[in-house]
């Protein structure tokens, strides 16, 4: 018996899933509730032989571990990078390779023994997507054959627990950018947040931009006094604007404000008087204008005359 467990909100571009639509042409059940409950429930019913995991974001029970053979599909040369957003934090510490591994599961944190693994480089304007796309590649080509050497009862390669590094997890809000930062490290995180992550962002006119497509600036001039996250030049022919970093020049290509569609940066960011990024003015600003939107309603507000009580 075979089932998949996915989400039905996995999709990719507003497109159908492909695996689901596999696992539906295949006859394949679908089990769309991956809670840990609702997937120990079906466990447990069908007890099945090997486990696959790939993308899922909790940890199996210990007591599972005794009842079947379990193998996950992990996107870092491991032991380095364990965890989660290990591709990601790869881009972010500019690693010049990632790995993909596929291993026995252990009780320890992506511990097992390794069935298979491959290393590739990482291009220097490569972004999450383009390094996802490859190794989702290298998974749909391996898998399979390391499953069967685990059904053979093959064991793999013991982990260097010496050698092991660890990636904590990633919230969107972890993908604001920082322009008192160095150029290099602002185009990495607008790099490795492309989708399907949230993306890198900051505020503009006191709203979120986010930040789709970015590169240092080719040749640009040396500024001796200069203002993080300051606009220094837009080119409506070429649809980029350049933001002055603590370091360099940002080149900017391509924005969304939330709920609208991406946009090239020259049609939102117009002047060389704007200034990226969330500043203290800007909060004090939002709050006096709140200040006098509250007054004006208290100004408004209907005076109630109290109810005679009938007494008296």
């Amino acid at each position: 018996m075979v089932a998949l467990v996915r989400a039905p909100e996995a999709t990719r571009d507003g497109l159908p899933d492909p695996v689901i639509a596999l696992a539906n042409e295949s006859g394949v059940p679908v089990h769309s509730d991956t809670g840990l409950i609702a997937v120990g429930v079906l466990f447990s019913k069908l007890k099945p032989d090997c486990v696959v995991i790939s993308s899922y974001n909790r940890v199996v029970p210990g007591d599972w571990l005794t009842q079947s053979r379990f193998i996950n599909v992990h996107y870092a040369d491991l032991p380095k990078y364990r965890g989660r957003a290990t591709v990601n934090w790869a881009i972010l510490n500019g690693e010049p390779e990632i790995g993909i591994s596929i291993h026995g599961v252990h009780s320890g944190l992506d511990s097992g023994d390794i069935l298979f693994r491959k290393v590739i480089p990482i291009g220097d304007s490569e972004t999450v997507t383009d390094l996802y796309r490859r190794l989702n590649e290298i998974q749909r080509g391996a898998l399979a054959d390391a499953i069967e050497k685990a059904v053979r009862g093959e064991r793999g390669l013991p982990q260097d627990e010496s050698a092991a590094t660890y990636a904590c997890g990633r919230n969107p809000e972890d993908g604001e950018i920082e322009w008192s930062g160095s150029t290099l490290g602002i185009y990495r995180l607008v790099r490795a947040l492309t989708s399907p992550f949230p993306g890198a962002f900051t505020y503009f006119e006191g709203k979120r931009l986010l930040i789709h497509k970015a590169e240092p600036a080719p040749d640009s001039r040396t500024f001796v006094g200069r203002v993080p996250g300051r606009v220094i030049a837009v080119s409506r022919s070429a649809g980029y604007a350049d933001v002055l970093t603590a370091d360099g020049v940002l080149r900017i290509f391509e924005v969304q404000r939330d709920e609208e569609k991406p946009v090239a940066a020259s049609e939102l960011i117009r002047s060389t008087r704007d200034t990226l990024g969330l500043r203290k003015s800007d909060l004090i600003e939002r709050i006096e204008m709140l200040e006098k939107e509250l007054a004006m309603r208290q100004e408004l507000q209907p005076i109630v005359a109290p109810r005679p009580s009938g007494k008296g």
